[in-house]
């Protein structure tokens, strides 16, 4: 993957040289063309299946590593930033393609309501893993190709219905799959605590925590606050400008990649904040800290 420290895309809001269908929130991606090794980083505002046709779709977070290939899918989490490398293989004359389809809690509350899958006691999540994909499953996913032509002229209730036709066939393909996805059906505010520190360097706004904790901005803002003894907004920008300026004094990455490591989605806002902290830009501190001079806190 390289060194190189890059922006985390939002995913689906910030998709654009790719095919959609889309309907008050409900996604579905397609890609298909000719690619070398293609590399970037995501973080997922959803909840994301992803399903390769043809080349290689390997996924990094954390210490994990998954690599999906042709006829094979892969479930994903909300609230998580990835590291991707794409690319068509050589005997399929390189091309790549693949689906992502992105998984509301409001989807997977609807399955529930109207099929016959029993609601499981709550389990543990199961682990993530590469699953193959059938035939009928295959079949699916060619049903929705002619869709991507003309999005715009396809009637909202009908992607409604084929997002909830992929959850039927998965039924049919992989019942340990779909348990897996109706766990991630939000039933509970998720710790606020946990939320934070999970996505504290994740180019997350407020909105994207308090509904990854499941709970209304205002009501996030104000148990926020009762955990902290801080608005949420300046705890969470002084903690990620402590972690850059570690990263300044510590390491040798550019001014670029240090505001993308810490979650910040443009290096203009990134300096203006770091001024108004440390009383100097980025790159002051920079140059003062490589001539052995230290700064004090602003």
């Amino acid at each position: 993957m390289g060194s190189v420290i890059r922006k985390a895309v939002k995913m689906p809001q910030s998709i654009a040289s790719v095919s959609m269908l889309k309907l008050k929130g409900l996604s579905v991606m397609g890609a298909c063309g000719y690619s070398d090794i293609k590399t970037g980083r995501m973080y997922l505002q959803d909840h994301v299946l992803l399903v390769v046709l043809e080349g290689v779709y390997i996924v990094r977070y954390g210490e994990q590593k998954y690599t999906v290939r042709k006829n094979e899918m892969l479930l994903l989490h909300k609230g998580i930033a990835v590291e991707y490398e794409k690319y068509g293989e050589e005997d399929s004359r390189h091309v790549l393609d693949y689906m992502m389809f992105f998984l509301k809690d409001e989807l997977l509350h609807e399955f529930m309501k109207i099929s016959s899958f029993p609601s499981s006691e709550p389990v543990s999540p199961a682990p993530t893993a590469v699953h193959s994909v059938n035939e009928r499953l295959l079949s699916y996913v060619a049903s929705l190709k002619p869709y991507f032509e003309k999005p715009e002229a396809i009637q909202d209730e009908l992607i409604k219905l084929k997002m909830l036709e992929l959850l039927f066939d998965i039924l049919d393909a992989d019942k340990g799959l779909l348990n897996q996805i109706l766990q991630l059906r939000q039933q509970r505010p998720t710790s606020i605590v946990e939320v934070v520190e999970k996505n504290l360097l994740n180019p997350v706004s407020l909105q994207d925590l308090a509904y990854l904790s499941g709970r209304s901005l205002s009501t996030f803002k104000r148990e926020f606050r009762k955990i902290y003894n801080e608005p949420a907004i300046q705890w969470i920008r002084n903690r990620k400008l402590e972690k850059a300026k570690e990263l300044l004094t510590h390491s040798g990455i550019s001014i670029t990649e240090v505001c993308y490591a810490t979650g910040f989605e443009n290096v203009s806002h990134f300096s203006k904040v770091w001024k108004k902290k440390y009383g100097i830009p980025p790159s002051a501190m920079r140059q003062r800290n490589v001539a052995g001079v230290s700064i004090a806190e602003g």
